[in-house]
């Protein structure tokens, strides 16, 4: 693939994209590989199945924005729900980028990382599935998951971005990136491509995300949180 253009990692431009099943769409370069692993999960018992893969832009923002207007849930590290109206707008906003990325700032836009979960052990298991740290804990019914990835995830090149929280975004161990096709688009990031495109948008919250990009883009969308 040629050099990623800033409308490519913002999310907002996704030609280069193939169809992955189930309205799930993924980078090329990452399709193979991720049907390897799942092959050689099914062959040790695993169910592995994507969540969600690709999200553009506007599909961000509109998670974003029925967060910021309390029209879903937003949580604390330990995923239990926090009374939005009760926090200031900067509380609320860190609270929301704990899990949910700034529109344009998200790894879902590049279609190199997406979420995963063993569909045969949830469904067995009869809970309501939230995508939350404990399904994939010891007792959860993605543990076997996880820890299958954690022994085999990098011979296909896959690694967790999100494997430890820093201060920055929450453990994610359902999520998974490429390791070479991701460096290409976290290489081409940048805070100014980044705020003009929020600038133009129609964002929840613009004044106070605006007022902090600088720190909001280090600690969240680099991922470097209270480390660095």
């Amino acid at each position: 693939m040629s050099r990623i253009k800033d409308a490519q990692w913002l999310g907002q431009h996704n030609d280069y994209l193939v169809d992955a099943g189930i309205n799930h769409k993924l980078h090329p370069d990452v399709f193979e590989r991720f049907k390897a692993m799942q092959q050689a999960a099914k062959r040790d018992g695993i169910d592995l199945q994507l969540v969600s893969s690709y999200r553009n832009f506007d599909r961000q923002l509109a998670i974003f924005n029925r967060k910021w207007r309390g029209e879903a849930p937003i949580l604390d590290e330990n995923s239990q729900p926090l009374v939005s109206s009760a926090l200031s707008n900067t509380d609320k906003l860190h609270a929301i980028l704990m899990w949910s990325a700034l529109p344009g700032g998200s790894r879902h836009h590049w279609g190199t990382d997406f979420d995963v979960y063993d569909k045969s052990s949830v469904e067995q298991w009869g809970g309501h599935f939230n995508l939350v740290e404990n399904e994939y804990e010891e007792g959860g019914p993605c543990y076997s998951l996880a820890s299958w990835l954690e022994e085999n995830m990098a011979i296909f090149g896959f690694f967790r971005p999100f494997s430890k929280h820093n201060g920055g975004v929450a453990r994610e161990p359902w999520h998974l990136s490429h390791a070479d096709t991701a460096i290409q688009f976290e290489d081409a990031r940048n805070v100014t491509a980044l705020e003009n495109t929020l600038t133009q948008s129609d964002i929840e919250g613009k004044t106070t995300i605006l007022s902090l990009l600088e720190v909001l883009y280090p600690r969240y969308v680099l991922n470097n949180g209270n480390d660095k």
